[in-house]
């Protein structure tokens, strides 16, 4: 299990070395997904926190219009599952998506309470992990409710600028909460602006 870039990360954050990582990772399982592979579809459960290792995923849902809206994108280093199926024991009301092929380390719900008590230091480290997703959800949602599409799309491409390269127009349009139509306005005319 050496190498994994989890255990990189954890390495790194938590300023243990790697080999007193591996053991506990031992037995992870890794899940493989094609590009358009589902992870996770509206109304299952989610069983599992996954670590992305390696690809893209999207996670989204799917209005009554059939329109999508993209919740997040989640690339090497991120966690993605449906926190209020996986936790809370609900169907999910969302999809997760590969939008590369994707190498995934499966983890049960279980396993934070496992890492915390192996590695004291790793609780606080969750604990702020959390409220910087938390703050990130909340500054996305203020975006969202008032700022210009403009403005969120240059965020955006502030913020994510890996991901800016990997998903087409579309998939960034559902994301910033405009059409297409719109994305390719503002594209135009920051374009013509230099």
């Amino acid at each position: 299990m050496s190498g994994l870039r989890l255990i990189q990360f954890l390495s790194e954050h938590l300023h243990i070395e790697e080999e007193k990582l591996c053991p506990f990772f031992e037995n992870s399982k890794i899940k493989h997904l094609k590009k358009d592979d589902y992870l996770l579809r509206k109304n299952e459960s989610c069983k599992h926190l996954f670590f992305v290792e390696k690809g893209l995923l999207k996670q989204y849902s799917i209005d009554a219009k059939g329109k999508e809206h993209i919740l997040l994108f989640a690339s090497e280093g991120w966690w993605i599952a449906d926190r209020e199926s996986l936790y809370f024991n609900q169907k999910s009301r969302y999809y997760i998506q590969a939008i590369e092929d994707c190498e995934l380390i499966m983890f049960d719900n279980n396993f934070i309470e496992k890492l915390s008590l192996t590695f004291p230091n790793f609780n606080q480290f969750n604990v702020n992990s959390l409220h910087k997703h938390i703050r990130h959800l909340q500054i996305r949602i203020d975006m969202l409710l008032s700022t210009s599409a403009k403005e969120r799309y240059l965020n955006f491409i502030e913020n994510y600028p890996n991901i800016m390269l990997r998903v087409p127009q579309s998939m960034i349009a559902s994301y910033l909460g405009v059409t297409p139509e719109s994305l390719s306005r503002i594209r135009n005319d920051l374009a013509k602006k230099g």
